[in-house]
């Protein structure tokens, strides 16, 4: 293989050193397994993305996310990521989409001013029991649980409980599934950062990432539940929410939900860019 051109990127950030950094490889060509793999190993963050041109689509690409140890089905961050590296090195000129085929279908992503909206599926939760000692593992007290075909759903009465909840991560990773949300609605007295709706936290210890920064693919489940749920409570659904998920790091995620799908906005930085020359 060529020299791989390499970018560290924060996304849904505004600012080096917050939001959710990801790994982007710029590639020629798809390569073997084993050796993406080993590559997300060596980055050793949450999520590496994967970028090839797509031979059969003018302006299209393909891509695949890996953590250090397993490859996921949809990951919000390093699409955000892609597209920002495919706009900043020329890949892609940035007035043009970014159009990717991924396990999870069609994704698109289009700059707006500063910000960066991906397109992606919604997937909704529904209602379910809790599988034995995640509750325990977590450490909450829940008003709702729910699941959908990646993660469960864990909804609490305050933000303060997301916050400062501890979860057991050795036991959480014995849950079968790609991870779980903890969520609540947002507490106007407790917000530190710009107005949001609600606030988050995304676990994943069962992939390798005990606690994930900013999770965009969460906000695809937590879009439509807010949405829902705001307007049961208020009599007005909106379709425009703000989250923000409340990791160490941080970030905030606009949400917009169109038909079946939703929309992510948020910018990104970079903060290293190189060449990966190990084949």
């Amino acid at each position: 293989m060529k020299p791989v051109t390499v970018l560290q990127i924060d996304s849904f950030a505004d600012k080096p050193f917050t939001g959710n950094p990801a790994a982007v490889c710029l590639m020629d060509e798809p390569a073997p397994d084993e050796w993406l793999q080993n590559v997300a190993m060596e980055m050793n963050l949450s999520e590496t993305a994967f970028v090839w041109k797509d031979l059969t689509s003018e302006n299209g690409f393909k891509i695949r996310w890996m953590t250090p140890l397993v490859e996921v089905d949809l990951c919000g961050h390093a699409t955000l990521a892609a597209c920002h590296a495919l706009w900043q090195t020329g890949m892609l000129s940035e007035s043009k989409e970014a159009v990717f085929q991924s396990r999870s279908g069609e994704l698109r992503g289009r700059k707006a001013h500063e910000t960066i909206w991906l397109d992606f599926p919604a997937a909704p939760q529904t209602p379910t029991d809790a599988p034995e000692g995640m509750i325990e593992a977590l450490g909450v007290d829940p008003i709702h649980v729910g699941r959908n075909d990646w993660d469960f759903l864990v909804v609490v009465e305050s933000e303060s409980e997301v916050l400062n909840a501890k979860p057991d991560f050795t036991k959480l990773a014995m849950v079968d599934s790609r991870g779980v949300i903890l969520t609540a609605k947002s507490d106007p007295n407790l917000q530190k950062t710009s107005e949001y709706d609600f606030v988050s936290r995304g676990f994943f210890p069962a992939t390798g990432i005990d606690e994930d920064p900013v999770t965009g693919s969460a906000h695809c489940c937590l879009a439509p539940y807010w949405s829902t749920q705001l307007a049961a409570e208020q009599g007005d659904r909106r379709t425009n929410l703000v989250g923000f998920q409340a990791s160490k790091r941080g970030g905030l995620v606009q949400t917009r939900l169109v038909g079946d799908r939703v929309h992510l906005g948020g910018s990104a930085i970079t903060v290293m860019q190189g060449n990966l020359f190990s084949s």
